[in-house]
């Protein structure tokens, strides 16, 4: 991506809904009314019920404040525009795909996400 302001973001799995405001330049409560618009954006939370965005979900909603902000999208054309670009309708941080053979993988990347999680809560 050639936006500098996701060059820089942390390296980090885990971001606050106060941190992602910070990064995109836009009020919480933005953040959690572009959740309810763009089906894409399903931050994680924590046991308590905190909003926890990975770095994805930053990239895409720096994305979306572009559209709407600089590109002067409406809502319903941000979405078709992230639609054309090839951003998933579904939630970007688990393919919920599954092979018809087996759900080893996916269990196997549920149980990762899940000590992560239990990591960043302890």
């Amino acid at each position: 991506m050639d936006d500098p302001k996701t060059d820089a973001l942390p390296d980090k799995i885990y971001f606050k809904i106060g941190e992602v405001s910070e990064i995109v330049g836009v009020e919480p409560y933005v953040l959690r009314y572009w959740e309810t618009e763009f089906p894409a954006l399903k931050p994680s939370k924590s046991r308590s019920q905190q909003r926890m965005y990975r770095k994805r979900d930053v990239e895409l909603l720096l994305k979306i404040k572009n559209l709407l902000y600089e590109d002067m999208y409406t809502i319903a054309g941000a979405k078709r525009q992230l639609s054309r670009s090839g951003e998933k309708s579904s939630s970007p941080q688990m393919d919920l795909t599954l092979p018809d053979t087996s759900n080893d993988g996916l269990l196997k990347k549920i149980e990762k996400e899940l000590k992560e999680l239990s990591k960043l809560v302890s």
